[in-house]
C-alpha cells in the first residue's frame, strides 16, 4: 500500500542543519495496524506527517498506490489527505465554535464524497457520543473530544488512519476504548500508523518499529 524509500528530513537551525529523517525506508501493507515508537524528538511525527503529504522530505520516496506522493500536484496531494486519510491526534483539533455534529461533518469542506448527517449520527452512535451532537467542545471531557475527533477521521471511510499520540492525554479506560476503535477499524481492513510513548498499545498493533535520532529500528 505505501511505501517509503531513502526518506531524508533536514530542518536547518541557527547553527546547523539537524536530520529528523535519516535514510528511512519502511513498507506498509493494507490491513497492518503500526505502531512507531522512539524518544522525543526521534522523527516520529515527522514520519508520519511525511505519509500524511503534510511535510515535503528533503530527499526520497513516498510510493502511495503506485503514486510517487510529492510529485503530484499540491491539489492531488489535498485530495488524497481529504478522501484516503483519516487524521487523529492527541490535541483532537476541534473546532470550538461547532458542535461535535459539526465537527464530525468537517470534511464536508474538504472531500470529494458527500457526507451526510445521518451517516455522522450512526458513527456518533456506535461511538456512544450520539447524546453528545448538539455540545459544543468545550461541554466534552477528553474521552469524548478524543471520539469526536476519531468519529471526523472515519466519516469519509478512508483507506489509512494516521495517529499521532491520540491517548496521550486520556486515561487507561478512554485509551483502551480508542484502541478498540482502532483495532476494530483495522480488523475491517483499514491500515493504521501510530504514534506512541505508552505500552498500552502495544497488543492492538501487527507490528512496531522504533526510530532513533532519525534512523529506523524495525522490531
Amino acid at each position: 500500500m505505501i511505501e517509503i524509500n531513502a526518506l531524508h528530513k533536514n530542518f536547518a537551525t541557527s547553527k546547523s542543519n539537524v536530520a529528523a529523517l535519516n535514510n528511512v525506508d519502511l513498507k506498509i501493507n493494507k490491513s497492518e495496524f503500526i505502531l512507531i515508537k522512539g524518544e522525543s524528538g526521534s522523527g516520529k511525527s515527522t514520519l508520519l506527517f511525511a505519509l500524511g503529504g503534510m511535510l515535503h522530505p528533503s530527499s526520497g520516496d513516498v510510493i502511495v498506490n503506485n503514486k510517487n506522493l510529492f510529485s503530484l500536484s499540491e491539489k492531488e496531494r489535498r485530495s488524497y489527505r481529504a478522501n484516503d486519510i483519516g487524521f487523529v491526534f492527541q490535541s483532537y483539533h476541534l473546532l470550538s465554535y461547532l458542535t461535535v455534529l459539526e465537527n464530525i461533518l468537517l470534511p464536508n469542506t474538504l472531500a470529494d464524497i458527500q457526507l451526510n448527517k445521518s451517516d455522522a449520527i450512526q458513527l456518533a452512535t456506535e461511538l456512544g457520543i450520539e447524546k453528545r451532537l448538539n455540545h459544543k467542545p468545550s461541554q466534552l471531557s477528553a474521552g469524548e473530544k478524543q471520539r469526536v475527533a476519531l468519529a471526523r477521521a472515519l466519516i469519509t471511510k478512508p483507506s489509512l488512519i494516521l495517529a499521532d499520540e491520540p491517548t496521550g492525554n486520556l486515561d487507561e479506560r478512554n485509551t483502551i476504548e480508542v484502541m478498540n476503535y482502532f483495532k476494530k477499524y483495522q480488523q475491517e481492513g483499514g491500515t493504521v500508523v501510530m504514534v506512541t510513548h505508552g505500552s498500552l498499545a502495544d497488543d492492538y498493533a501487527t507490528r512496531t518499529i522504533k526510530l532513533h535520532q532519525g534512523k529506523l529500528i524495525e522490531e
